[in-house]
């Protein structure tokens, strides 16, 4: 029975990943921009922005600062547009 149940689950992962192999790009490029319009939420008021739920995303910051060289690299800024956060 144990086998059964082995053998059942990989063929629903190998069924989910025949169905998603020809949108993997485009599942990648999704996930990029909802992370690049989070970012924005996130730095909006360094931005000038106003950004009504400041308080809540302030915790996420030391998270996000860490990812934030890489955005700023694909958005195609060689140097951080922000002053007060220095990355490079």
């Amino acid at each position: 029975m144990v086998d059964r149940n082995w053998s059942f689950k990989r063929l629903i992962e190998l069924y989910d990943e025949i169905i998603s192999h020809p949108h993997k790009t485009e599942i990648k490029r999704e996930l990029r921009d909802e992370d690049d319009i989070f970012l924005l939420l996130c730095f909006s008021e360094l931005l000038g922005i106003p950004n009504p739920v400041s308080y809540y995303t302030l915790e996420l910051y030391p998270t996000i600062l860490e990812r934030f060289h890489d955005w700023h690299l694909r958005m195609g800024m060689e140097k951080s547009p922000l002053e007060g956060i220095r990355c490079c």
